[in-house]
């Protein structure tokens, strides 16, 4: 298998529009056989066994970094923490082991009435009054404590670090919590309209990395927060390429989840359900998030649906989503076929170049076209398709560009693509 060359990624990523087969992101690898979408652990009964441990993820310029993690007990370290999925209503348990060389916890915003070892999670002090945890923490290199708690309302939420929150935040200790509504598995929230398409659900959680930090925590030397500076910023805890790599790609050992959305058209008959994405902000600062092409609609905010009092939808769709640090958005994202895969014109005029004015590289073709689906202009006999099925691919990420950087590099960080296929599918051609 094989990724991107760098100068094929600065080509591609420098067009709104792109036109690529994942034969050149990873080899001999059909659309069919990629392993998509959300990873997540359950259990029957909604208990969940967590270690808070350390390793090294990789970095597309060929950095290793040093981080923290919560893993599943049973596994080895990974990136970002085990993303746990419950049921609406239902107790979970998290009985959390600790293997670093300091004190940690969890915290579980948006849960209410947590327990800690069947007390309630409070506030921790030193004998001298100071606050040494948000809640009742797991002591060091071989602590436990166990958490207990009735999952909210439906939706996603953060789980994270309640000790040293700064320093361990950035480490690596979070993940992500996705409560399902009881009896509807596909839907984000208990409204009927908040249902998405089966195998069609994603979760993108934000964060970054000042390797200034890791590398001091690494030789256990002070860390001065104060003066951190984010360096790399990821996604499902991979930079552009590596979000474009399947799930559990080999070459990513210790980071699981890629983060492509692939997606069809719209049809009443055929395809009526939308995808969902459910973003979530691990980081310091606002990602303000977009993919290029389409809106999405924001249904719930921080494992809350968008409703009024009388049930009203307050639902909306945006082009850009502001995600604040701790915050979390789900949202439904649908791709509206208007004029038809095959029509001659596009839902709004836009004139598209001619070949001449496209960008080429070698004798491959790389489309800067109109963003939406519709006629392609002729490919001279000379020039490669890079396009599998028809289908068209289109960047998403952050819009503040020193976030879409790698180590200050473009293209890369927080940056992937959504992949759009024709009606029908793709049958290769």
């Amino acid at each position: 298998m094989k990724r991107l060359s760098v100068q094929r990624l600065l080509a591609l990523t420098a067009a709104a529009v792109l036109v690529i087969t994942p034969s050149v992101i990873w080899t001999q690898t059909s659309a069919a056989a990629m392993s998509e979408g959300l990873l997540c652990d359950t259990d029957a009964n909604q208990t969940f066994s967590l270690t808070a441990t350390d390793g090294y993820v990789s970095t597309p310029d060929g950095n290793s970094i040093y981080m923290w993690s919560y893993a599943n007990s049973k596994r080895g370290f990974q990136f970002p923490g085990t993303t746990l999925c419950v049921e609406s209503g239902r107790q979970v348990t998290v009985v959390l082991h600790n293997k670093l060389p300091e004190a940690t916890s969890i915290v579980f915003p948006g849960q209410k009435a947590v327990k800690a070892n069947g007390n309630p999670a409070q506030p921790q002090f030193d004998s001298g009054g100071s606050l040494t945890s948000l809640v009742q923490s797991a002591a060091a290199t071989d602590g436990s404590v166990t958490y207990t708690f009735t999952a909210g309302s439906p939706g996603t939420y953060l789980y994270e670090t309640g000790t040293d929150v700064d320093k361990q935040q950035q480490m690596g200790l979070y993940g992500a919590l996705v409560v399902r509504p009881a009896g509807h598995a596909n839907q984000v929230n208990d409204r009927g309209d908040s249902a998405f398409a089966n195998g069609k659900e994603y979760v993108y959680l934000l964060s970054e990395i000042d390797p200034d930090v890791h590398l001091a925590v690494e030789r256990n030397q002070p860390v001065n927060l104060n003066s951190s500076v984010a360096r790399y910023f990821m996604i499902n805890g991979r930079s552009m390429p590596d979000t474009l790599a399947p799930n559990n790609a080999p070459w990513l050992p210790t980071q699981p989840y890629g983060a492509l959305v692939h997606i069809k058209p719209y049809d009443a008959a055929t395809n009526p359900l939308p995808a969902t994405i459910r973003y979530l902000n691990a980081g310091s600062v606002n990602y303000p998030f977009h993919p290029h092409g389409s809106d999405e609609r924001v249904i719930n905010r921080d494992g809350h649906a968008l409703a009024g009092p009388e049930g009203q939808d307050l639902s909306y769709q945006k082009y850009d989503l502001d995600v604040g640090p701790g915050q979390t958005l789900d949202v439904l994202m649908d791709w509206r076929d208007v004029e038809g895969w095959n029509a001659t014109t596009n839902p709004i005029p836009t004139q598209i170049p001619a070949i001449t004015d496209q960008l080429l590289v070698g004798s491959d073709t790389w489309f800067s076209e109109s963003g939406y689906l519709g006629t392609k202009n002729a490919v001279p006999s000379n020039m490669t398709q890079n396009n599998e099925c028809g289908e068209y691919y289109h960047i998403a990420h952050s819009h503040a560009l020193e976030q879409a950087t790698n180590y200050g590099a473009a293209f890369g960080g927080m940056m992937t693509v959504f992949r759009i296929d024709p009606p029908a599918g793709c049958v290769s051609q």
